[in-house]
């Protein structure tokens, strides 16, 4: 085969890939502030799309499913979120903690990593508190009989129980499973080659019960405005936030920017960074 086909066909090699990570991360990190914020409102409604699809998908009513099956089919269903965030160009906070490993090869400063991050989950929540509000007032709960409400309720209520190390555990696995997937993307060569990279580790964190700090910007609100909520004694700001938001985000940064990152980072790009710092010292 020709070189120039081969290039183009085959997929990215890791160490080319986590200098691709590399060099996004960089541009992610010195983005202006109107796009980063636009593009992250973008990622925060994705995100509450599959959150939308999935709570409809995972809503049986009297038809007997088994417990994997729906699990599976929850997790397919949601992975149209990460696949609009991919494909079609947005800002999500729990794939953006992949710009660690830009701040590990210091191409970017502390400074500009926390910017990056702050500005981009606030965009997230005004994204998927967008969208809640949006099924909330077409009336997505009243689908199925009120089945899918019922489900709106159950899943924010299990959220919002959830003890902090519980929390904070199932934020780490969650954002590993999520930045693999953004990091198979950085091989792909096509469209086709980001969905299927897409989908296997996103189905695996919806069908293992993680817990994805954006997502549930979605599912914990959109319970919230419903009328069941007036019943439920777990759906409240406290919980929502100090329960479930606070220790997920932490184990999603943890996961993501560490456990993928830097470990990443440390594998390919650690001697690469040290050469880099020992030429500056020299020029």
């Amino acid at each position: 085969m020709d070189n120039t086909v081969s290039k183009i066909a085959d997929s990215l090699l890791p160490i080319e890939m986590a200098r691709k990570c590399e060099f996004l991360g960089e541009k992610k990190a010195n983005l202006n502030f109107a796009s980063t914020l636009v593009l992250s409102i973008l990622a925060g409604a994705f995100i509450g799309l599959g959150g939308m699809f999935y709570t409809v998908a995972v809503t049986t009513g009297d038809v007997e499913v088994s417990f994997g099956t729906k699990k599976l089919l929850g997790g397919l269903a949601f992975s149209l979120g990460l696949i609009l965030v991919i494909v079609a160009g947005a800002e999500l906070f729990t794939g953006n903690n992949l710009i660690s490993m830009a701040w590990a090869s210091r191409r970017i400063s502390t400074k500009e990593l926390i910017r990056n991050w702050s500005v981009v989950y606030v965009g997230n929540f005004i994204g998927s508190v967008g969208i809640a509000s949006l099924a909330h007032v077409s009336n997505l709960a009243d689908q199925g009989g009120g089945a899918v409400g019922q489900t709106m309720l159950s899943i924010a209520e299990y959220k919002c129980e959830l003890n902090g190390t519980h929390a904070f555990a199932a934020g780490i696995g969650c954002n590993v499973l999520v930045c693999l997937a953004v990091w198979l993307c950085l091989s792909a060569r096509s469209v086709t080659d980001k969905i299927v990279a897409i989908v296997f580790p996103i189905t695996a964190f919806v069908a293992t019960g993680m817990e994805h700090c954006v997502a549930n910007m979605y599912f914990i609100p959109v319970a919230m405005m419903g009328e069941l909520a007036t019943d439920s004694n777990s759906l409240t700001i406290g919980n929502f936030i100090l329960q479930n938001l606070i220790p997920v985000t932490l184990g999603n940064i943890f996961g993501g920017s560490v456990l993928v990152g830097l470990v990443y980072w440390f594998v390919y790009l650690r001697n690469e960074a040290i050469d880099s710092n020992v030429d500056t010292k020299r020029q």
